[in-house]
């Protein structure tokens, strides 16, 4: 009993924790509280107008298309704003004539739908395809079918498009610059922390197999982060396409400093992946690899820190608020000539640790060298 009133606190703790986000800081969890107002504020304001004071037949019509609308960038707005429309129009006009031309409403619908949902498919309506039956519904299960209440229909929904990317543009428009940082810093972050764990194991000569299978995923996961940052420069370029808020405070998207930070990344994930791969083949208690001599383990875990380090300062020092930061550029240029050194220093006592003619332990030091030296190329080269 105890323990299942203690994950039902855990399930709401989690439950609640970005709700305390969004309340502490700005951040991902701010913006869609934002985006929920926003939508909430364009169906009030639609329905205003359509409902309480024009008293069109559909009025639910203008409300429903503006909550739609409210996307998370203005461009997405106004891109399926278009398609959405051209779909509900497309259905409007095939239900109008079709319900028109015959008697039988369930006769219309069983010609109607499936034409329109094929029509639905086509690419240039893309997601908004799914409107078009919609469209076709609201003819179809309204009586009686006319060509003034299909145009009223029509109208109603432009004017919901219009209200809802009318207030998506205006009121606190989305931008996802910051986010592009944030996920480079998680990517770089976690990185960090699994060599210096893998640097802490090695120094204490701990070759637990669990504990290198936990690394090992964790580096593994590390390629998701890398492409939630890949994906987050991608979100942050188009929030600024048609956004007021990029001429007014002279905002520019992620240019090519952030695509270079993310292959950055992406080759730290490579080759922290490779690390962890060595270290989990030599603690397999199965098929044990040869284990680096405690000396050459030692000038290794050295430079697994030293990249760690430099894999931290990375993003701080490239995407500074407010341009470079100088003392950030400082101790990445000395991380990085740190990580160099002991490089350098693993080179001379690598070919000493090595057991006599045993190529197994040649090929498990080979690999573990090889990360070493890709590793090093990527930071001293960005």
């Amino acid at each position: 009993m105890s323990e299942t009133v203690l994950r039902a606190r855990r399930r709401v703790g989690a439950a609640g924790e970005p709700v305390r986000r969004a309340w502490a800081r700005p951040g991902p969890e701010r913006d869609v509280v934002a985006q929920a107002g926003k939508a909430a504020l364009a169906a009030c304001v639609a329905w205003a107008v359509a409902g309480w004071w024009l008293r069109t037949p559909s009025a639910f019509v203008a409300p429903w298309v503006a909550v739609v609308l409210v996307e998370s960038t203005v461009f997405r707005s106004i891109a399926h704003g278009l398609q959405q429309l051209a779909a509900i129009a497309t259905g409007t006009a095939v239900a109008t004539a079709v319900a028109l031309t015959l008697d039988s409403a369930m006769a219309a619908m069983g010609l109607v739908l499936p034409l329109v949902v094929l029509l639905g498919n086509w690419r240039r309506l893309g997601s908004q395809g799914v409107y078009a039956a919609t469209g076709a519904l609201f003819v179809l299960t309204t009586a009686p079918v006319t060509v003034a209440g299909s145009a009223i229909r029509l109208a109603e929904a432009v004017f919901g498009a219009l209200v809802g990317i009318a207030v998506n543009a205006l009121i606190r428009p989305p931008v996802y610059l910051r986010g592009t940082r944030v996920a480079l810093e998680d990517a770089a972050r976690e990185a960090q922390r699994i060599l210096d764990a893998v640097a802490d194991r090695l120094t204490a000569d701990a070759w637990d197999a669990r504990a290198a299978e936990d690394l090992h995923e964790r580096a593994l996961r590390l390629f998701r982060l890398v492409e939630q940052a890949r994906s987050a420069a991608s979100w942050s370029r188009e929030s600024l396409r048609v956004n007021p808020l990029r001429r007014r405070h002279a905002l520019s998207p992620p240019g090519q400093d952030y695509d270079a930070a993310v292959t950055v990344l992406d080759y730290v994930a490579v080759h922290t992946t490779g690390v962890t791969r060595a270290v989990l083949e030599a603690s397999d208690g199965d098929r044990p690899e040869p284990r680096p001599a405690p000396a050459v383990a030692e000038s290794y875990a050295r430079f697994l820190r030293n990249s760690a380090r430099a894999i931290r300062l990375y993003p701080h020092s490239r995407f500074a608020p407010g341009g470079h930061d100088g003392h950030a550029d400082r101790e990445l240029r000395e991380a990085v000539d740190d990580m160099v050194h002991t490089l350098n220093t693993l080179r001379h006592k690598l070919p000493g640790g090595l057991p006599d003619d045993d190529p197994d332990a040649l090929a498990a030091h080979g690999t573990l060298l090889t990360q070493a030296r890709r590793l090093a190329e990527q930071l001293v080269t960005r």
